[in-house]
């Protein structure tokens, strides 16, 4: 099933490039359930229109996905979903998803969030994402 390029829902004044927002958005729609392995993304063209953004940035966005493994190119049709598999030790990923972490931790305190109420939102949001997970652990 194709994705439609209504899925996508960017935010420009959030401080994360736009690219990151798309590559992250086609994860959550895997993980989420949304999407599954073997639907296409909107093409190039289509998704840079809808969402009023520029076309390399979409660009960037699908092949840094493909550099991850998260979509192949078929030509003559476009991108497509796969069948993810994290690379790398725990260690390496842990590693890369910490810079994301100290983003929302800055964001909480610009908030005036408690460490507290930081780590509330957090097992919240672990919560909401239990047994979605792109690996099944």
């Amino acid at each position: 099933m194709p994705l439609s390029a209504s899925q996508f829902n960017l935010q420009p004044s959030s401080g994360v490039p736009i690219y990151r927002q798309l590559m992250d958005q086609v994860s959550m729609l895997l993980v989420g359930g949304q999407a599954q392995p073997g639907d296409m993304l909107p093409s190039v063209r289509e998704l840079g229109a809808a969402l009023d953004i520029n076309m390399m940035t979409v660009s960037k966005a699908y092949a840094r996905l493909e550099a991850e493994g998260i979509v192949r190119r078929v030509r003559g049709q476009g991108m497509v979903l796969c069948d993810w598999q994290p690379r790398g030790s725990v260690a390496q990923r842990s590693a890369e998803l910490r810079p994301l972490l100290e983003q929302a931790v800055i964001r909480g305190r610009q908030l005036g969030l408690s460490d507290q109420h930081i780590r509330a939102c957090m097992e919240s949001a672990l919560k909401v994402w239990k047994g979605k997970s792109l690996v099944g652990k």
